[in-house]
Formats: structure tokens, sequence, C-alpha cells
């Protein structure tokens, strides 16, 4: 997960925002660790794939764990190309990808065979933890107040950011355009009070920051992934696609 640089009140807050809305994604403990490949690499690297930067995924050939835990499946690990092209706009995705600088420029990551569940840590399973710990996830704490210095407690309440679908196309340089601070927002009120869970058990739990998250992990004896494992498995074994099936929304 990224945090948003943070160089006052505002900034910070937009750090709690910008994890507000996270589903939870579950890996066995100890499962596999990210090995990034560099000059030392064993492997010997495949051309890119005409007219990109990506080279083909090298699906790792050892046989999978013949029993795992329940409800996570097995990720052979591999190596693949990680990252997004430069500059921007090259990768097929001429908005989301844009945000990834980070990200760049495309390189080699080997990731080990991992554990990874099936499907978003839902509603239920996190009212399970919820039940068992009693744990107080961040939206529902008020904003520390040096966070928003001068600040009142009334602006301080609890809250987190609700996605709020635009009538068009807007600029990317101002997140508040598409996500609005809602108070009262929670896993439990999802677009703020009045909103309930019922009929969602099923559903990805949301308004999860990162202590949270690593704290259900620690509760169901898992981990979170690594960027690179993410990365891998929401690849789905394609090379440079900008969706794990292909290139078309």
């Amino acid at each position: 997960m990224r945090y948003l640089p943070a160089h006052n009140g505002t900034g910070l807050r937009m750090n709690r925002m910008a994890l507000a809305g996270l589903a939870l994604v579950g890996v066995a403990a100890g499962a596999g660790v990210a090995l990034w490949q560099g000059k030392g690499s064993q492997m010997a690297v495949p051309p890119p794939i005409p007219g990109t930067a990506f080279a083909p995924t090298i699906p790792d050939v050892a046989a999978a764990p013949t029993a795992g835990p329940e409800g996570m499946q097995w990720i052979p690990g591999g190596e693949f190309s990680m990252g997004a092209t430069d500059p921007p706009g090259n990768d097929s995705n001429e908005v989301g990808m844009q945000a990834t600088r980070d990200s760049r420029p495309v390189h080699r990551v080997h990731v080990d065979g991992f554990w990874m569940d099936r499907t978003e840590v839902t509603n239920a399973r996190f009212a399970d933890f919820i039940a068992a710990t009693k744990h107080v996830t961040v939206a529902e704490r008020p904003v520390d107040e040096d966070e928003l210095p001068g600040s009142t407690p009334e602006q301080r309440a609890p809250g987190s950011a609700v996605f709020n679908r635009t009538d068009g196309p807007v600029p990317l340089d101002n997140a508040l355009q598409w996500w609005r601070w809602v108070q009262g927002a929670d896993w439990r009120h999802p677009e703020g009070p009045g909103s309930s869970l019922a009929g969602r058990e099923d559903h990805p739990v949301v308004h999860v920051a990162w202590e949270d998250a690593v704290a259900f992990c620690a509760w169901a004896g898992k981990r979170l992934p690594t960027e690179a494992e993410w990365e891998f498995a929401a690849r789905g074994g394609l090379a440079g696609k900008a969706y794990p099936w292909g290139d078309e929304f």
C-alpha cells in the first residue's frame, strides 16, 4: 500500500483518506518472499514483447503443494516484468497508470510461490475479527489533532472517504473531485450514516486502513502480500496488459 506525501495537515488527512477504501487480501504467513532480481540473476531474461518494455512471464515449474489453507489459492511464482512503461500513456491506460511514477521503469522480478485468498476479505469475515478482538478501525476514531492543526473537535470527527462518481472526465490533480469526506463513514456504514451492511455480508470490506489490515492478518494467521506478489498475481500470467484479461475494458 502506498501513502500519499503529507507536508501539512491537509496532506495527512488525504493520507488517511487514501487508505480508506482498500479491501484486504490475505497471504499465508511465511509462504513466499519476493526476490528482486538484479545483475546477479541466474535466469536469462527473454527479449521484450515487440512494441513494449515487457518481457514474457516465466512461471515456476515446481509442483504446487498438495494441500493449503481453506479459501486460499496457490500462486506458483515465477519471473515477470513489473511496473509501468515510461513515458506515461504508453501502457494502454491513459489514466490510472500515470499515477504510478514510483513503478518506473519496467524491471524484472522473481517471486516464490505463495498462497493467496481467493477473494477479498468480506464484511462477514471482518465482523468476526472485530467481534473477537474489539478492534476499532482508523475510520472509527477521531482524526488526530496533529493531522489537522487548528481544527475543531467537530472537524476531527471520525469519518472516511466515499467514492463520488463524476458526471464526466475531471482533472486528476485533486482526488477530492471523485472522493468526498463523509463523517460517520466506516466499514459498518460504507456510504456514511444511514447506510449499512444489510445484504452486503459477502461484499469486500471497505474503509480499512493499513494498520487495520495488519491487525486483521495477525488475527487470521496471515500477512499482506508484498507489492511484487500482488502485481504478479493480479497480472494473471500476462505481460504488459492494462487488465488481468487483456487490454480491453
